[in-house]
């Protein structure tokens, strides 16, 4: 079936690259172009978005890969998400009489985890040198880039925040004491000399490709970037979103021992396809729930723009994201088995039996194993609401931070939280990736580094005996979700979105109309989109809503009515409001030729998919 497309779908023989932003793509594709393979390009384009999408992420952030390797035929997810340090507990929060981990500030650190991650995956998957895949980003952030108007707004809404208190970002965020112009160029040269130092530390030891790497990972977690990062956090206070001056937890010992993880992912099978996910440390396995329940859905019978389609998504998610705040997490009361039974068959069609053709009011966990779920004390998003009239910053940028926090805090004006990358080669090795964090509103900048550390810790909660209870040295549950599936047994897709808890939302949504429907990739990333809001949000304050669809207007005035009619909240938003996917596949053709393929989301426009 035909579709409107804002742009064809790229196709090519040689390589694809997609992402959230055009320079990261064609710095990946000029990669692939030079004889880099898929792994290098992925990694220089990167650490590009950390310039060029500074709202976004950053090099203090963290990032989740999910690879395919050609050499090894199997699917492996790297780990760059960073755990708590070692003094962040529970306690040591309620001693400073708080109930939730701060949005932003100092207090919210985990390890910086995306140096680690990527350069992880160019040391044992790559070809190039860390000198070559670094030299986009140091050329951008030593000789400026275009900043993106997002990025403008974003600085604009913290500006009193970087005047009053965290002057180290005001220094760089704020040239001249005044918000930058959209398009200008930028400059960040203190992160280009991060980068350059870290570069002639490594290579002054000498020694293979893989050893300059390793001593590069050195010197990030044993080095001069983790003394820095041990100077500030110990000597410094910021304020956070509590309205107070806090000094933070991270330290040198909790860098120097930590190293990127490299795991089997979790799959789980949908008619021909099965798609790969990160693990319970991740939002991942709401996709797999969600592909699961919709095994017995009928979505074939459902067109993407029916009432019918979206209702019986929205339902699966509801279901899934409940499951999420049960279960889902890394800290010592997690129960594995019971994490893995949530993705068994037989619970999935039991949880799909709830599902009716009226919208679900209830938040409603599962029982795997016959296991009662145990819930983090809700009520807590609102107390924190009311003790906190400031003018200081919620945990995620997808919202436009305006004073005061109760008002701010019901408005949902995009500006960005994450990025997303994908890369294919010729040899059909493939990457996507995920980096967020770091975000130049997330924390103050270290002036001797240029750069901020990540908050991702405020996805934790304090509540004792949680598999998500903040706990030393364990990593959050990230939101951050990248995607890859295999079709008929054989590597096909890699894909993904920025989006927080809207991740496994689009992505099941965008999979399911290429998957089911046939759309191709730029017609299932174009056509109309969707998120429902039925959970406790997983960024500061956490507040819980519950039955809200938020839909893009071109979808069919009669699918809206019929979405109201089944009793859902329907809010419905601008026509391109929804979704930022980016996707690249690899098939082959009747003689047995690797034909590549990619799309690129066309709103907000930035984003692209590139290749021949």
């Amino acid at each position: 079936m035909t579709q409107f497309t804002t742009r064809p779908e790229i196709t090519g023989t040689f390589g694809v690259a997609a992402s959230t932003h055009w320079l990261a793509s064609q710095t990946a594709m000029s990669v692939l172009e030079r004889g880099g393979n898929a792994f290098d390009a992925a990694v220089a384009g990167g650490f590009v978005l950390q310039v060029v999408e500074p709202h976004l992420n950053g090099a203090g952030g963290e990032v989740p890969i999910l690879l395919w390797s050609e050499r090894e035929r199997r699917i492996r997810a790297i780990c760059g998400q960073g755990p708590a340090p070692a003094q962040a507990t529970a306690e040591a929060f309620r001693r400073l009489g708080l109930e939730q981990v701060p949005g932003i500030g100092l207090l919210p650190a985990t390890v910086p985890g995306a140096f680690g991650g990527w350069v992880t995956m160019l040391r044992d998957y790559g070809t190039w040198s860390l000198a070559d895949v670094l030299a986009p980003a140091i050329e951008y952030a030593r000789n400026g880039f275009p900043l993106v108007a997002r990025a403008v707004q974003a600085i604009y809404a913290v500006q009193d925040l970087f005047r009053s208190d965290w002057h180290s970002s005001a220094q760089v965020w704020l040239p001249g004491g005044k918000v930058p112009r959209p398009g200008a160029l930028f400059r960040l040269p203190k992160l280009a000399d991060t980068y350059e130092t870290v570069l002639r530390t490594a290579e002054a030891e000498g020694g293979t490709r893989t050893q300059v790497i390793d001593a590069a990972l050195r010197c990030w977690y044993q080095g001069f970037v983790a003394r820095e990062i041990d100077t500030y956090y110990r000597n410094e206070k910021a304020r956070d979103s509590s309205g107070e001056l806090n000094g933070g937890l991270l330290r040198y010992e909790d860098m120097e021992h930590w190293q990127a993880g490299i795991e089997d992912p979790l799959t789980l099978d949908f008619d021909r396809y099965t798609v790969a996910k990160c693990g319970f440390w991740s939002q991942g396995p709401v996709f797999l729930q969600q592909l699961g329940m919709l095994r017995h859905a009928g979505l074939e019978n459902h067109h993407p723009h029916t009432a019918g389609f979206v209702h019986r998504i929205t339902e699966a998610a509801k279901l899934a994201m409940a499951d999420r705040l049960a279960w889902y997490g890394d800290a010592p009361h997690a129960n594995r088995e019971a994490q893995l039974a949530l993705l068994a068959d037989e619970y999935l069609r039991e949880r799909w039996s709830l599902v009716n053709e009226s919208a679900s009011r209830e938040f409603r966990p599962g029982r795997p194993l016959g296991l009662d779920p145990r819930l983090p004390d809700l009520s807590v998003a609102e107390r924190t609401l009311s003790r906190s009239d400031t003018r200081f910053g919620i945990g995620e940028p997808t919202f436009v931070n305006l004073p005061p926090v109760q008002e701010w805090a019901e408005r949902e004006v995009f500006v960005g939280d994450t990025c997303h990358i994908d890369v294919i080669d010729r040899d059909g090795n493939m990457v996507a990736a995920t980096p967020s964090g770091g975000w130049l509103s997330s924390s103050p900048v270290i002036p001797a580094l240029g750069f901020a550390i990540s908050t991702r810790l405020q996805m934790t909660w304090m509540d004792d005996g949680l598999p998500n209870t903040v706990t030393p040295r364990v990593r959050p549950c990230t939101t951050l979700s990248p995607s890859l599936a295999l079709r008929d047994g054989e590597p096909y897709m890699v894909f993904g979105t920025p989006g927080g808890d809207q991740q496994d939302q689009w992505s099941p949504a965008f999979f399911l109309r290429h998957a089911v429907h046939g759309m191709n990739l730029q017609e299932a990333i174009d056509a109309p989109a969707w998120h429902v809001d039925h959970f406790p949000a997983s960024f500061w304050p956490r507040k819980t809503t519950l039955n809200r669809i938020s839909l893009e207007s071109r979808f069919p005035e009669e699918t809206i009515a019929a979405l109201q009619q089944a009793g859902h909240e329907v809010k419905v938003g601008e026509p391109w409001s929804e979704s930022r996917m980016a996707a690249c596949s690899r098939s082959r053709d009747a003689e047995g030729r690797l034909i590549l393929r990619a799309g690129a989301n066309p709103r907000g426009m930035q984003g692209y998919a590139v290749g021949r």
